[in-house]
């Protein structure tokens, strides 16, 4: 595993703390005007446009330059420090393979294969969401990217449960608990390694600790999710033109493979971008080869028909002539619109994660963390009360969970040393609130990484129309093992249920990565 940046550089050849007017809680503008931007774009207006959410992001940082003290100049290149952090780019290649990788399982018809085995199996469209909810867990937990398992299982599951009759909000919900249920304890998740590393963990007990926290949640969510799906009516296609019956194909199941490829390759401790890689190497074998898609389904370039160069090269079976004036020349196929889908999201991350530079170098989040320490965390149970609540607050602003946990991770250290806590216990609440919660918001990275593969479906699925596209701001009360980890962790700070001090279990050495 490659080496994890902090946000935070505190060694001498790190650049000048930010001073603003208004003291260190005003380099908190940025993050807060974005926020306010979300909620009434997404809340009030139902909005639901990544896009939209990029500007208000741009709009707060200019906000927040406006009250620095001095030279703009350090406030500008910490825009750009932030922006060049790795943790940013983690996110960003994951999203560019799995919006690939789960393109191409859509063009082989892997939908088509999932409603012939669910109407096989006999499972409706009330039961879809909990079914789901067990395989993203699954999936999520053998890759490691609760993000990447976000974007596949929207791309190719969300439709089969559409056109089984699962209602779309719950359905979305699902998929993100899942995704919620892997990133939390899946041994290769960033988050797992991040928050056993900062706690002096190791990863193993890490995991195994966890366990008896995230496997109570899941039981919770399971049985939410049974319930939900009777109460709660799914969308008639009918409308859409669509025949349940010409839509299964038990062929389209051999994309299980190239699922499993992923994840046994994962398990083995390759590189996440190798792992998906020989996944998309198989299902474009597999599309290929049984004839579930062509090459142009893949990959086309639309050329003009008056270029006599371009013309030389239509036998190739990926370049197609723009016959008619109008229409476009450009690119296309399964591997482009995977991947170009996700190109404003990939913004908004990277602008975000600047926003958290300039809070952390302006002294906005330590003057937050040192409040809740000096002030609020006075008894054991108070201070992991204050840990999960710290949490929460941190990634409510820093909506990319893996940058939330950096970010705070030195105080939930600090605190959990105060009271002599175990490691395994700080990891365990530090990654927890931070995998949750970053699905939860509708301004979560997590969240909008699902949403960006739901708006492309209606590009790349006829009958999917822009109806069934679920409002981000619409899905928050669904996400059931989310909302049921927050809670757990929320009854063991207050009963103390699974709380360890240093004395009772060391953890062992960790190597760090």
């Amino acid at each position: 595993m490659a080496e994890m940046e902090s946000l935070d550089d505190s060694d001498e050849s790190s650049p000048p703390a930010l001073q603003f007017y208004g003291g260190r809680a005003a380099s908190a503008v940025p993050l807060a005007v974005f926020v306010a931007w979300a909620i009434f774009q997404s809340g009030v207006l139902g909005v639901g446009d990544t896009q939209g959410l990029v500007l208000g992001m741009l709009v707060g940082l200019i906000a927040g330059m406006l009250l620095v003290k001095g030279s703009w100049k350090d406030y500008a290149d910490t825009i750009f420090d932030g922006m060049t952090q790795r943790v940013a780019a983690t996110a960003v290649v994951a999203w560019l393979w799995a919006g690939m990788f789960a393109n191409v399982l859509q063009a082989g018809q892997f939908v088509n294969g999932l409603v012939w085995a669910a109407d096989v199996a006999g499972v409706a469209g009330d039961l879809f969401p909990a079914v789901t909810f067990v395989l993203a867990a699954l999936l999520a937990t053998g890759i490691g990217t609760g993000y990447g398992t976000a974007i596949t299982f929207t791309t190719v599951v969300f439709p089969a449960g559409i056109l089984l009759g699962a209602n779309p909000t719950l359905l979305f919900a699902a998929i993100l608990s899942g995704a919620v249920f892997g990133d939390n304890l899946a041994p290769v998740s960033d988050t797992t390694i991040v928050s056993a590393v900062t706690q002096d963990a190791d990863i193993g007990g890490v995991v195994s600790s966890r366990l008896k926290y995230a496997l109570v949640a899941a039981l919770f969510a399971f049985i939410a999710y049974i319930f939900a799906g009777m109460s709660m009516a799914g969308i008639d296609v009918s409308g859409a033109g669509v025949n349940l019956s010409e839509q299964a194909n038990a062929v389209g199941l051999v994309h299980l493979v190239s699922m499993g490829v992923v994840i046994v390759t994962a398990i083995k401790g390759r590189h996440i971008v190798e792992a998906v890689s020989w996944g998309l190497f198989t299902a474009i074998g597999a599309n290929l080869l049984l004839g579930l898609s062509s090459v142009s389904d893949i990959i086309v370039f639309y050329t003009p028909s008056e270029t006599s160069l371009a013309t030389s090269f239509t036998w190739l079976p990926f370049v197609q002539l723009a016959e008619n004036a109008g229409e476009p020349v450009s690119v296309g196929g399964a591997l482009y619109n995977g991947a170009i889908g996700f190109f404003p999201l990939i913004v908004l991350t990277l602008l975000i994660v600047a926003a958290a530079e300039i809070m952390i170098r302006g002294g906005g989040f330590e003057a937050i963390l040192d409040f809740l320490i000096e002030s609020v965390a006075t008894t054991v149970r108070r201070a992991e009360v204050t840990m999960v609540l710290g949490t929460a607050l941190v990634n409510g602003m820093i909506t990319i969970n893996t940058a939330a946990e950096i970010a705070i991770a030195p105080y939930i250290a600090k605190l959990g040393g105060r009271f002599n806590l175990n490691g395994y216990r700080r990891a365990n609440i530090l990654d927890a609130n931070t995998s949750a919660l970053g699905y939860i918001f509708p301004w979560g990275g997590g969240l909008l990484a699902g949403y960006g593969a739901m708006t492309s479906l209606t590009q790349s699925i006829p009958w999917f129309t822009q109806d069934m596209v679920v409002n981000p701001v619409a899905v928050w009360p669904y996400v059931f093992h989310g909302w049921f980890l927050v809670a757990v962790f929320v009854f063991a700070a207050w009963t103390g249920y699974g709380r360890e001090y240093v004395h009772d279990r060391q953890s062992a050495e960790v190597e760090r990565v």
